[in-house]
């Protein structure tokens, strides 16, 4: 199976597409993610969502808005708008600390360290090798 994340954007009108793209898909809904991490004393919010694979697809995205909603209080418009989403959908986020995406050389390193910590707290299923011969 292929897991991939899929960045909408930094978090700031592409909320509304991740949103939308969540009643779309209500019922491939995996799980819901509120990542929180730290850059410069300041503390920031992802959100995602995971979406079952589509009938014979060996496909599974994860659609992200990355790290542009500021912890702030009260919380932020944005923030609440994706929690309201999700609540109309009767889902919950789950909520996880992470490492900020400027602490790794490029964007790939970090979508492998996310989808590792996803797999690692079985958030996301694992990954399936089919007919693994190893060279020994």
């Amino acid at each position: 199976m292929i897991q991939r994340i899929i960045e909408l954007g930094k978090g700031y009108g592409d909320i509304y597409e991740l949103c939308e793209q969540a009643r779309v898909n209500k019922d491939r809904i995996h799980r819901a993610f509120i990542f929180s991490s730290k850059k410069d004393g300041k503390e920031y919010h992802s959100i995602a969502i995971a979406l079952k694979p589509t009938n014979a697809a060996n496909f599974f995205p994860i659609y992200m808005c990355s790290e542009g909603i500021p912890n702030v209080q009260p919380i932020s418009k944005r923030l609440s708008h994706f929690i309201e989403t999700l609540d109309e959908l009767q889902l919950k986020a789950v909520h996880l600390d992470i490492r900020h995406s400027s602490s790794f050389a490029d964007s790939e390193l970090f979508y492998q360290y996310l989808i590792g910590i996803l797999r690692l707290n079985h958030f996301i299923p694992p990954l399936e090798i089919n007919n693994y011969n190893p060279i020994l």
